[in-house]
C-alpha cells in the first residue's frame, strides 16, 4: 500500500496533478485504497482527482470513467453509508455506465465491470430502503 502511495505522491511531485501518468497513479491508489476497505481515503482521492481528469482528458476518457467506478463503488460498498450515498452511487453509475457504453461500447470489460457496480449498488440500496420483515 504504502509503495502505491509514494508513486503516486512521486508522480504528484514531478509532473503534477494534471498529468496523465499521476491520474492514473491516483486510480492506482484509490484501488488499493478501496480493497483494504478505506472508504473515507478512497471518496476524498477520487473526488480531488475527478475533476481535473475531466478537466485535463474530459468525462469520456477511460481513467475518468474508471475513476467515477471506484468513487461510487466506495459509496456503496462502505457500510457507514447513508441512504443519500447509496442514491448518488446509482445515480453517478448510471450516468457512468451510459458513457462507458457510449465511449468503449457493451462488450468492454470496463462497462461490465461498472454494470455489475450498478446492480450491486441498486442492492443495495433496495435492501435498505426496504424495512425489514417487508416485501
Amino acid at each position: 500500500m504504502s509503495l502505491r502511495r509514494e508513486v503516486y505522491s512521486g508522480h504528484l511531485r514531478l509532473h503534477g496533478e494534471g498529468h496523465e501518468r499521476t491520474l492514473l497513479a491516483a486510480f492506482n491508489y484509490a484501488t488499493a485504497l478501496l480493497q483494504l476497505q478505506r472508504f473515507e481515503e478512497t471518496k476524498s482521492l477520487m473526488l480531488k482527482t475527478i475533476p481535473v481528469a475531466q478537466r485535463i482528458l474530459g468525462d469520456s476518457h477511460d481513467y475518468t470513467i474508471s475513476m467515477w467506478s471506484i468513487y461510487t463503488n466506495a459509496l456503496y460498498v462502505d457500510p457507514a453509508s447513508t441512504l443519500d450515498d447509496l442514491r448518488e452511487a446509482v445515480m453517478k453509475l448510471e450516468e457512468t455506465e451510459r458513457t462507458a457504453r457510449r465511449v468503449m461500447g457493451g462488450a468492454h470489460p470496463t462497462t461490465n465491470i461498472i454494470e455489475v457496480s450498478l446492480q450491486q449498488a441498486r442492492a443495495v440500496l433496495r435492501a435498505r430502503e426496504t424495512p425489514p420483515g417487508s416485501s
